[in-house]
């Protein structure tokens, strides 16, 4: 029997018996639903319904080595939607390649009826659609590991931009509290965020508060420079608050030059410079 004869007769196998090996499949995939609820379980329904009719039709095509193949593309698709959205709603990759390794004991059934009278031809099709089913079921694993990938990498951006927050202090007056350890890609979006509250502020003085930043050490004081330097090509200058006795000592060990900057121990001491730099201070005490 040539391939093109497996392929027509276990396609043909999934349309004959498609409603049974549907109802077993279905059966043992809403025992492992750990949200079970109307919704869930019609859109599973949904779901089989659709594989069964895309695998059915794939097979026909006679390419059963490769699941990249066009014939396969309705397939592919299908299992990237239900991975993907799986991967959103937080099941697991192991959850996720179940839904195309149970069909096997449901479908297997099916074929042993249909070639009940050629055990070689048996052999053969368990073989094809074993292989098929776990190239798929593996397809499903890659496409959720990649869709987590892109979540992780969207949430630490999210993080990235909720931990370097621009706060206008006063009329002109800009603070800028870090927390925790600067590293290029922080330092970027810090840099981002205080130039473009620049522009949209007008502001002329921005205040870098470092209470929370742990240590400060080579890299960190030069990102530091980086960012106060593109600060003042805005037109705004830049105050370093928070600086320890710890980090004071660092500093002069590291020998960063600091000389043009003003820098103090609080973000208050900060503030003040800050007021009596825009002529505030002056206009608070007339009142």
């Amino acid at each position: 029997m040539s391939t093109k004869d497996y392929a027509d007769r276990i396609s043909q196998t999934i349309l004959d018996q498609e409603a049974a090996i549907g109802a077993e499949w279905l059966a043992q995939l809403e025992a492992l639903l750990v949200r079970s609820n109307a919704a869930a379980r019609e859109q599973l329904r949904s779901h089989c319904n659709q594989f069964l009719k895309a695998f059915a039709g794939a097979t026909r095509s006679g390419e059963l080595e490769n699941i990249q193949h066009r014939s396969w593309d309705e397939v592919r698709d299908l299992l990237a939607e239900i991975s993907s959205t799986r991967a959103k709603s937080g099941s697991t990759p192991s959850e996720t390649a179940t839904f195309v390794f149970s069909v096997k004991q449901p479908l297997f059934s099916r074929l042993q009826e249909a070639f009940a009278d050629d055990p070689a031809g048996l052999a053969a099709a368990t073989w094809i659609t074993t292989n098929l089913l776990d190239k798929l079921g593996l397809y499903t694993i890659e496409v959720f590991q990649k869709t987590k990938d892109q979540i992780i990498v969207r949430q630490q951006q999210e993080l990235l931009e909720l931990s370097t927050p621009v706060v206008k202090l006063w009329n002109g007056i800009l603070a800028l509290p870090l927390i925790g350890t600067l590293d290029s890609a922080r330092t970027q979006v810090v840099m981002e965020n205080i130039l473009q509250k620049i522009v949209d502020t007008g502001a002329i003085i921005a205040i870098i508060d470092i209470t929370g930043v742990p240590t400060v050490d080579t890299l960190v004081a030069q990102h530091l420079m980086k960012t106060i330097a593109a600060a003042r090509l805005m037109g705004a200058d830049c105050i370093i608050s928070g600086i320890r006795p710890q980090i004071a000592q660092t500093i002069v060990h590291l020998g960063v030059n600091l000389e043009d900057v003003i820098t103090k121990a609080t973000l208050a001491d900060a503030f003040l410079v800050a007021l009596e730099r825009t002529g505030a201070a002056i206009t608070i005490k007339q009142a």
